[in-house]
């Protein structure tokens, strides 16, 4: 990840949970977030073929209120970082069966960036004392 990259990073989880993160913590939060961002594509997935459509909407996608908030959150914080032109590179997912709709597609930075702050708070809530 480029320099400039990192430090919004480092700013963004310092942000949303007051977490101290290094160059291991990022690339591990990454993977992270990619696992969980294609885990909630694959359930979309799922929800469009039930629906006999090969396309995937954003209400296929299982967005929890909990979820829901947090990308709010993330939204709050990335007008101030500007975040989202990192996170349309990141939020890569591999292939589906389905496609996904221009409008899906457009959210993934967002539903990204709200597993993220959903990851920062999680850790200051598991340890407050964690860097």
């Amino acid at each position: 990840m480029p320099v400039m990259g990192f430090v919004k990073f480092e700013r963004f989880f310092r942000a949303a949970g007051g977490v101290t993160v290094d160059r291991e913590d990022v690339k591990r939060y990454l993977d992270f977030v990619n696992d969980a961002l294609y885990d909630l594509l694959l359930m979309g997935q799922a929800a469009a073929k039930a629906n006999a459509r090969g396309i995937i909407e954003p209400w296929d996608l299982p967005i929890t209120k909990g979820l829901q908030e947090c990308m709010h959150g993330f939204e709050r914080i990335e007008e101030e970082m500007e975040l989202r032109p990192i996170l349309d590179s990141l939020a890569a997912h591999p292939p589906l069966d389905a496609t996904l709709s221009e409008e899906t597609e457009a959210r993934l930075p967002v539903i990204f960036g709200g597993v993220s702050i959903a990851l920062a708070r999680t850790f200051k809530f598991i340890d407050a004392e964690m860097k």
